[in-house]
């Protein structure tokens, strides 16, 4: 049997006392004593902690958040002492029968480059979510998440035109700040359109008029904006499924109660017991003033635009109503094209990664035509220079910067 003797006395001697060959099964090899185990009372009030919090989630008014992580805040309150990590709260709801199965998740056919945030004001997503109100009007939810602070903020328009999404992010930019990259799909409303070839809309043109990168989701890819995706999800819960609203003045006067009581919630797991409103705030940031209008006429601006794209089987991409091949690249990759605009020429440059990725090839580039000047981003919608800057690094921008915009012209009158 391959067996040492201490193993044979073992079990001779466990069938001996009983004589009982139910005594030959394997027993817990679990401790008898186990010091960090946490104390019933402490185990009965996440009991208690989950139980009051799903009475609450039916509640208008109140956030519909039962998770460990808003089980902990519930116990962080109560000051229980000791308070129980995420796992050990989990691990209790799941001995309790008190959670739910996980739906495995389906991988995506297509993987896109995507940005890799990790400070607020990195990267806010904005996406809308349409309601319809009794007898059938429609309402267009415009909600926008920072995806590393989480903090939120949102508005209800009767529809989802231009100006609708123009107002909206004006109303972002100056709750959240001018973030490095704002993030939209592909409604007409944010792209300008389907019809014109080239199209620069409202949108982009606003973008880049107060010096945030715009990025443009793949294609009937919500994956792509999960962030605030995942965010209309507790938005429907805790106010169009809690509140009777007729009209969207009702719409109006409710969501900002929501919007207000998630950015103070410690529930998110991510944030580590910390609400949005505080991860938020502990990096400054360029806002928009108050008084902000945006130009009738909007020019182009010096910038960047990216879009996420799939290759297609002609191994072109479509974006701005036109195609451009990127013959480097194979049918039904996920590909980064961002075009930029300086006050020269605007190229177009696809790559296999996104802009913040260590490292990346470029799969094409292409001249973008331009039919109107573009004019220099003016100086009040310039970035701060971050606080602890080396002088060295520094250095190195500015120099890039130099290189950048006056090599070429250098090159051209020596020739």
């Amino acid at each position: 049997m391959q067996r040492s003797l201490a193993w044979v006395y073992k079990w001779q001697k466990r069938f001996f006392e009983h004589e009982d060959w139910d005594d030959l099964e394997d027993r817990s090899r679990a401790p008898k004593h186990c010091p960090y185990k946490l104390p019933e009372e402490v185990l009965c009030e996440v009991r208690q902690a989950r139980s009051e919090l799903e009475a609450e989630a039916s509640v208008p008014g109140k956030l519909s958040y039962i998770g460990a992580p808003a089980v902990q805040a519930r116990l962080r309150k109560k000051k229980v002492k000791p308070l129980p990590s995420i796992s050990s709260i989990e691990r209790e709801l799941r001995t309790a029968g008190m959670t739910k199965p996980h739906k495995p998740k389906q991988e995506p056919a297509v993987t896109y480059p995507h940005l890799h945030p990790s400070e607020p004001h990195q990267l806010v997503q904005v996406d809308i979510v349409t309601h319809f109100l009794p007898g059938g009007p429609c309402v267009a939810c415009f909600n926008a998440i920072d995806v590393v602070s989480r903090y939120p903020t949102g508005q209800q328009y009767a529809r989802r035109r231009s100006v609708d999404a123009v107002d909206f992010l004006i109303q972002v930019w100056q709750q959240l700040g001018i973030p490095q990259y704002t993030q939209v799909d592909n409604e007409s409303c944010f792209s300008g359109g389907f019809t014109h070839k080239g199209v620069l809309g409202k949108v982009l043109r606003l973008a880049l008029f107060v010096g945030t990168e715009l990025v443009f989701s793949p294609i009937r890819h919500p994956e792509s904006n999960a962030f605030v995706e995942r965010f209309h999800q507790d938005y429907n819960e805790n106010v169009w499924d809690k509140i009777e609203l007729p009209d969207l003045g009702a719409v109006q006067l409710h969501s900002p109660a929501f919007f207000e009581a998630y950015r103070h919630s410690e529930h998110i797991a991510a944030l580590a017991g910390q609400c949005p409103n505080k991860a938020h705030a502990a990096i400054p940031v360029l806002r928009l003033p108050d008084n902000f209008r945006a130009p009738r006429n909007l020019p182009l601006t010096t910038g960047k635009v990216h879009f996420m794209r799939r290759v297609n089987q002609d191994q072109k991409i479509s974006l701005l109503n036109l195609e451009w091949k990127v013959l480097k690249a194979k049918p039904d990759q996920g590909v980064w094209a961002t075009l930029e605009f300086s006050k020269r020429r605007a190229n177009l440059r696809v790559y296999n990664a996104a802009p913040d990725a260590p490292k990346r090839t470029c799969l094409a580039e292409h001249p973008f035509p331009l039919k109107v000047p573009v004019k220099a981003l003016q100086e009040k919608f310039h970035k701060p220079i971050p606080v602890g800057s080396s002088w060295l690094s520094l250095t190195a921008s500015l120099f890039r910067f130099a290189v950048k915009e006056r090599l070429p012209a250098w090159i051209s009158a020596m020739l």
